[in-house]
């Protein structure tokens, strides 16, 4: 999309997040639901299928054009983002770069509608970090493949209706080599889902265990050749962790604005605190902590968009833009004082809302680790 196309669609959103969006933010956090009518506008604008190819019904975005989407949606609470976000990154993309072209014509019109939501089954209760450490299993019988185990904190998992499942396919093999990736819709019998966890932030975006009991998957649905699910799951992570850097810039862009707006209305000793140094440094510490992490982001998506090798840039993005952002919003708490705290404002909302992004798509020290695991090998 060039940006004659990109710039009026910006504007759309900008409009949709300001007039529709932030408004529902308050009944979005007490009711733990997007309202329907608002995911219908977002499938409307098409940001289901932002990544989706144009040839399979998307907006095919490159992944800088993303980006400036996300900065632009993001200024609104996560939660907005989340009902999308796995359609958009680690939901589908897996099936954009390793599908056959029977799989995406079967998915991805559905996908890019938001007819079809998307999970990602990577994490168990004993891989996470350590994804290699993959223990649900995938045995062959005839045609199929049969699935047994169990996956932890799956976003979007209970409006699901395609999982992407990492499974043990070698169970001779310890590792990642002997991990296979599977698209699995969830209406296949022995799938279940529990119910959605209770988190600290981010209400209206569900996280939920995912069992896969005795289920029988075509062998049509594996993603790749055997052996090939790590590779599937690191390439979609980099992506998303662009993604996710994108998403940190957008909220802390909307906290800076909270926080200026309410710095220059709110007075002591008989002026607006913006007055005061102490509070136009952390102001001005938050504005350019938010450049920098935009800037690493972009860069790190041209870069991406040209085919370059992005696994280091995207980490240090993801690391940095979350770890900037979490900055940022205790800066916001610290500028609005008690006002900060309390639930009126939101401010304490975002506070909350902020600390996941240093734990998903690889946390902080699997970023520092990646980051220099890559510096080694480039001897740089």
């Amino acid at each position: 999309m060039d940006n004659e196309l990109l710039e009026p669609l910006l504007a759309a959103i900008r409009r949709f997040v300001n007039e529709r969006l932030i408004p529902l933010e308050t009944k979005v956090a007490e009711e733990d639901a997007v309202p329907a009518d608002a995911l219908a506008e977002m499938r409307a604008l098409g940001l289901f299928g932002l990544s989706i190819p144009e040839e399979y019904g998307g907006l095919g975005l490159s992944m800088e054009a993303e980006c400036r989407v996300i900065f632009e949606f993001c200024r609104c609470s996560p939660a907005f983002r989340s009902a999308f976000g796995t359609n958009v990154g680690i939901g589908s993309q897996g099936l954009v770069m390793f599908g056959t072209e029977a799989q995406k014509r079967r998915w991805l019109p559905g996908i890019a509608s938001g007819e079809v939501v998307t999970s990602f089954a990577l994490t168990e209760p004993e891989a996470g970090s350590d994804s290699g450490s993959v223990r649900t299993r995938a045995e062959r019988v005839g045609d199929h493949y049969v699935l047994t185990g169990g996956k932890r904190y799956i976003t979007n998992a209970n409006r699901a209706s395609l999982f992407t499942v990492m499974a043990r396919t070698d169970a001779s093999v310890k590792g990642a080599s002997g991990v296979s990736a599977f698209l699995a819709p969830s209406d296949l019998p022995g799938i279940s889902i529990g119910k959605p966890e209770k988190k600290m932030g981010q209400q209206g975006a569900h996280i939920c265990d995912v069992n896969f009991d005795q289920v029988r998957v075509p062998a049509d649905n594996r993603l790749g050749e055997e052996g090939q699910g790590f590779r599937v799951a690191m390439q979609v992570l980099d992506r998303g962790r662009l993604h996710i850097g994108a998403v940190c810039v957008g909220v802390a862009e909307r906290l800076i604005e909270e926080s200026v707006r309410y710095a220059a209305e709110r007075k002591q000793f008989g002026q607006p605190i913006a007055s005061f140094q102490m509070i136009q440094a952390m102001l001005a510490d938050s504005r350019a902590e938010a450049n920098a992490a935009r800037a690493m982001v972009l860069e790190a998506a041209r870069k991406r968009d040209a085919g370059e090798d992005v696994t280091m840039d995207a980490s240090c993005a993801k690391l940095f833009a979350s770890e900037m952002v979490g900055r940022v919003a205790d800066r916001a708490v610290q500028i609005f004082g008690g006002a900060g705290y309390v639930a009126d404002y939101g401010i304490e909302r975002f506070y909350r809302d902020v600390r996941i992004f240093r734990l998903y798509e690889g946390t902080s020290e699997i970023q520092r680790l990646i980051i220099a695991r890559e510096m080694m090998k480039r001897g740089a």
